[in-house]
């Protein structure tokens, strides 16, 4: 994920750096068991198979060209940041006692500079599987160290995370996004989603 414009280099690379790849079934698989051992505390599931730091990267890219095509305005916000997390597939599912499970990677001057998973989980009333994207962008440095430091970082906890929403017009304003983490939460078609982040917890994993 290498930029090629000069020395200033944006967290969201350019087109065509990797191609696509995909884990839904190994994150799926994950839940099927979380959604027997989830209680009070969210546990990380069993995975076989996990995705590879290669189709990490790959479906981060994609996620992230996709995003930017329908809302330009991104691109500024990525240049910005300290730091962007990308969730390329979050993985909802769950009868009863449901659960949410995503791995991603953690881009700093358009390099990757590590790997996570995020889990939730959900009570009441639920069916069928659900996926989305997540980005979470760290706009300052202070808020990228905080978030590097903790040993699992859970939203709400360690530090508030802003949902966005696009706008009249259908741009993001970025002068008004003053929340030192912010994050976006968008479906396939690019749909964006007004959730809660609230009770994630994004934890290290190797790759």
């Amino acid at each position: 994920m290498r930029s090629t414009h000069g020395a200033e280099r944006s967290n969201i690379p350019s087109a065509g750096e990797c191609g696509q790849g995909s884990f839904h079934m190994n994150a799926l698989r994950a839940l099927v068991l979380m959604s027997f051992a989830l209680l009070a505390t969210v546990a990380a599931p069993q995975t076989a198979g996990a995705a590879s730091a290669v189709q990490i990267n790959a479906d981060a890219n994609a996620t992230l060209q996709s995003f930017v095509a329908q809302n330009p305005s991104a691109r500024e916000l990525g240049r910005k940041a300290a730091g962007v997390l990308v969730f390329p597939s979050v993985i909802k599912a769950g009868l009863g006692i449901g659960g949410e499970y995503g791995e991603g990677v953690l881009i700093i001057r358009a390099e990757p500079a590590g790997y996570y998973n995020i889990i939730s989980a959900s009570f009441g009333f639920q069916l069928g599987v659900q996926s989305r994207s997540v980005i979470i962008m760290f706009i300052t440095q202070e808020a990228l160290a905080g978030f590097q430091n903790a040993y699992g970082w859970k939203v709400g906890v360690d530090g508030s995370v802003v949902v966005v929403t696009v706008g009249a017009g259908g741009a993001i304003d970025t002068d008004t996004l003053t929340s030192p983490v912010i994050a976006f939460i968008f479906d396939a078609q690019g749909l964006m989603y007004n959730l809660s982040l609230e009770g994630s917890k994004i934890s290290r994993i190797t790759r």
